[in-house]
């Protein structure tokens, strides 16, 4: 059974550990350092980390960290990043059970949009998707582009205009995007 539970800086050595195991040799120390940065982080709103225990052992991590846009003190994004299982545990839907926890505690927030920038043949099951995107730009620009995502959450949180996200410190290394 996949027992969900909120992380708190005690936790940083088993933060550390999902994410060194989860991503290849040339991702997983800036993943690891982004994921422990967040759990750092003293945010408002709060930023929400999350891990999944199996038998006591922690076996994944998720954070969401609120992001913001220039000038729209009323607009209030988050971002999925980064979500790591450790590999015996993959595809067992530890991943599924850290999404969802995860964004029912966004949902109690007013968030216009939650971001991603990862897989789209994964992340499009939970409902994200380019289009909603399309409108924001990262703090940097993608190695990837096609994996940069969203799902809209409030009427309204979709804008007009193109403009770009600011993130959280963490998240300021060009080398993640």
């Amino acid at each position: 059974m996949i027992r969900v539970r909120g992380a708190t800086e005690q936790d940083r050595e088993a933060v550390l550990d999902v994410h060194r195991h989860a991503f290849p040799a040339g991702e997983c120390d800036a993943v690891a350092k982004l994921a422990v940065g967040l759990l750092a982080e003293e945010t408002s709103p709060a930023t929400i980390n999350l891990l999944a225990e199996i038998r006591g052992e922690v076996v994944g991590h998720i954070a969401f960290s609120p992001v913001t846009l220039s000038g729209k003190s009323d607009w209030l994004g988050y971002i999925l990043a980064p979500l790591g299982v450790k590999p015996g545990h993959q595809g067992g839907g530890v991943g599924r059970k850290l999404i969802e926890r995860g964004m029912a505690q966004v949902r109690e927030k007013p968030v216009d949009v939650v971001f991603v920038y990862g897989d789209p043949a994964y992340y499009e099951r939970y409902g994200f998707g380019a289009d909603a995107a399309a409108g924001f730009l990262p703090p940097y620009r993608l190695q990837y582009p096609f994996g940069w995502l969203a799902i809209s959450l409030l009427d309204g949180g979709l804008l007009e205009e193109t403009v770009r996200l600011c993130v959280l410190e963490p998240l300021r290394d060009p080398s993640l995007w």
